[in-house]
């Protein structure tokens, strides 16, 4: 599988997102999951989906500390399309124990603790919602941060077991932006207010003018370890 991803990110190479995705989209139906965070990408992504199939299946995980705007966007994309994104919840127990041991804001302490709280509240969660298919669609643009960069537009995913397509990979924030006003997609209003990246509201700040894309999330810790564990190889 991981020769195949090779051969298909080769093929890919020159084509537009939408063709990525109608090929993966036609040809598994059924199979195929874009794992929305309700950000800018992902409703580029989940336009071009609804427009292609809106019965393909779309996904977000509720960490239990998103911001509230977040859910706006959320409720906004599901009238609008006339779509249910699917939201993932993690396991209550697994939580309560971590928050009863650790702290309610155990992740302030420590890069470990910080990447236990992703695990349980989004890496776990995630897990179970690509059991149910082959090909995992991200809104992952090699220009969002350095542990991005050298990410392939088509990639074998061996600890989930499935096909990672990156479609927007060489898409500049300033296509996304385009996409979003050209299209009339609905965005979360924090992008407003100078949150390019949005994630958890404990973990996820607005950025200074001249700032990384990313510098607001997770800012207490290097460059190098700000993934919660979902991209990571």
């Amino acid at each position: 599988m991981e020769e195949l991803a090779k051969r298909l990110s080769e093929k890919f190479n020159n084509s537009t997102a939408e063709e990525i995705l109608k090929y993966f989209i036609e040809g598994n139906e059924g199979k195929v999951g874009l794992a929305s965070s309700m950000g800018a990408e992902d409703q580029v992504l989940t336009d071009m989906i609804v427009k292609i199939d809106k019965n393909t299946k779309i996904f977000t995980l509720d960490t239990g500390r998103v911001f509230p705007e977040t859910y706006k966007v959320l409720d906004e994309t599901n009238k609008k399309y006339k779509i249910n994104i699917e939201v993932y919840f993690p396991d209550n127990e697994q939580v309560e124990n971590m928050v009863n041991t650790k702290g309610i804001n155990l992740f302030y302490e420590s890069v470990e603790n910080r990447k236990m709280c992703c695990n349980i509240r989004k890496t776990e969660p995630l897990k179970r919602a690509l059991k149910e298919i082959d090909v995992w669609v991200t809104g992952l643009r090699k220009d969002q941060s350095v542990t991005r960069f050298f990410t392939p537009l088509v990639e074998w995913d061996e600890g989930n077991q499935v096909i990672k397509v990156n479609p927007l990979l060489k898409w500049t924030e300033k296509e996304v932006w385009q996409y979003i006003r050209n299209n009339n997609v609905p965005y979360n209003v924090l992008h407003d207010k100078g949150f390019p990246s949005i994630g958890c509201q404990p973990c996820t700040r607005a950025i200074e003018k001249g700032e990384d894309i990313r510098a607001g999330r997770w800012w207490w810790e290097l460059p190098e370890h700000k993934e919660c564990g979902l991209h990571v190889k």
